[in-house]
């Protein structure tokens, strides 16, 4: 069986600020990072952007922490850490 991928549009977060309700936050490691995208195409909400070479970052202000980006990395490159408010 073969399965089809779909990237669609960001979702509605980037009309509110939505990181408030976060408790945990990306963060990723570059020396392991390979420069592969799918952080920034699995992301939901379309709140990671590329920094440089093999560099992402996240929106802070609209990333609500779901974690699929850590999930979903091929080399666990981000990891999910604790939000200290």
């Amino acid at each position: 069986m073969k399965l089809l991928g779909i990237v669609t549009r960001p979702g509605t977060s980037r009309n509110n600020k939505t990181g408030g309700w976060r408790t945990y936050r990306p963060e990723f490691d570059w020396d392991t990072c390979t420069g592969c995208t799918t952080c920034a195409t699995i992301c939901p909400e379309g709140c990671i952007s590329n920094a440089g070479k093999k560099e992402y970052s996240a929106d802070l202000d609209f990333c609500k922490g779901c974690g699929l980006c850590a999930a979903m990395c091929p080399v666990k490159a981000i990891s999910m850490k604790e939000e200290v408010k």
